[in-house]
């Protein structure tokens, strides 16, 4: 090797470099004059051969030629890069626009907003209330006492904040909201509170630890127990259909008197009977009744000036009967063939 291979080397190199377009061709190029087995790795291994004064001369010289090259491929590499960038990042305003994936809304809130909005057309008004409660508010207010089978810490989830005299627990009714609202206010009262509750309850195709109650109140001078009869009946067919059979059985519950449970006619076989209403015809769907004097009593009103109605149903129940859902664990899945139908 001499001076002459040096600058022929050199110029075969530049002009290889001017005709190389593509990014596939500039490799090829880089390969075949810098890879380990290129032209320049050929040449430093036949500097062996020259003598010692040739060798510094020649490898300087050498070195300056692999240099010039290395800084020509580099340059030409990030010219091929900012041309691929430009093509990636055109923009076509002509093209439609990219319609971006959008959440839905949860079946158990579409079942809450169609319910509250029924009774907003009633009047009543939405409340809210704390999750962690007492035993007054969830207990003792709503007139069942201490010696009640629903007292027993095993039958409600206590936490561990709170003093002794006075323990706290997880709501098992959204009544606990009621209590507070009358505690606060003076009738008349329209108010409605939907939310989660929570029963130790073991979970199966129809229970859960968690679910979500609605409950409704009216207080005034007047209430009757028609006009609950009234207002349910006003709900359940806005719900159901104009068509649906309302029907209401003596029952009991403590903060309630009189009682009663009440079922609609099945709307999925016309009350003729099915698997699902197990061939009664009817659907067992909520509690209601007049507001017990003691309840009142406990909240500071007088049982002798104000009369209220008291309801409740839950949330899970309906939209299952609604949408033909089999098991309740299937709402907190998440999964998304699930939610995504709804």
């Amino acid at each position: 090797m001499n001076a002459e291979d040096l600058r022929l080397l050199a110029r075969e190199a530049r002009d290889e470099l001017d005709s190389a377009n593509t990014l596939e061709a500039l490799e090829a190029f880089r390969v075949a004059y810098l890879g380990r087995k290129g032209k320049i790795a050929r040449l430093f291994e036949s500097l062996k051969e020259a003598s010692a004064e040739e060798r510094r001369t020649l490898g300087r010289e050498l070195n300056e030629v692999k240099t010039a090259i290395e800084g020509k491929t580099k340059q030409k590499q990030i010219s091929f890069s900012a041309e691929a960038r430009k093509k990636d990042t055109f923009f076509d305003p002509t093209l439609p626009g990219l319609r971006r994936p959008l959440g839905r809304i949860h079946p158990l809130t579409q079942t809450i907003r169609e319910i509250t909005g029924i009774f907003e057309r009633l009047g009543f008004e939405v409340v809210d209330g704390p999750e962690v409660e007492t035993e007054f508010h969830n207990f003792t207010a709503l007139n069942i006492p201490a010696d009640h089978p629903s007292r027993d810490s095993f039958a409600t989830f206590y936490t561990q904040t709170g003093e002794r005299e006075s323990p706290s627990l997880l709501r098992s009714q959204t009544s606990t909201v009621q209590i507070r609202v009358m505690q606060k206010r003076k009738p008349p009262l329209r108010v409605i509170a939907p939310g989660r509750v929570y029963r130790p309850d073991p979970v199966d195709a129809s229970h859960s630890f968690m679910f979500h109650q609605i409950e409704g109140l009216m207080v005034d001078d007047r209430t009757t127990f028609s006009e609950l009869k009234g207002v349910l009946q006003f709900f359940l067919r806005r719900l159901f259909g104009p068509e649906t059979k309302i029907r209401f059985r003596p029952h009991f519950f403590p903060f309630t008197e009189p009682s009663a449970e009440v079922d609609v006619s099945c709307f999925l076989c016309q009350a003729k009977g099915c698997s699902v209403c197990g061939g009664k015809g009817w659907l067992e769907l909520l509690g209601a009744g007049s507001v017990h004097p003691l309840v009142f009593e406990q909240v500071g009103y007088d049982p002798k000036r104000v009369q209220g109605f008291a309801f409740g149903l839950g949330v899970e129940r309906i939209a299952m009967l609604r949408h033909g859902i089999p098991d309740i664990r299937m709402f907190f899945e998440n999964d998304i063939r699930f939610l995504k139908q709804f």
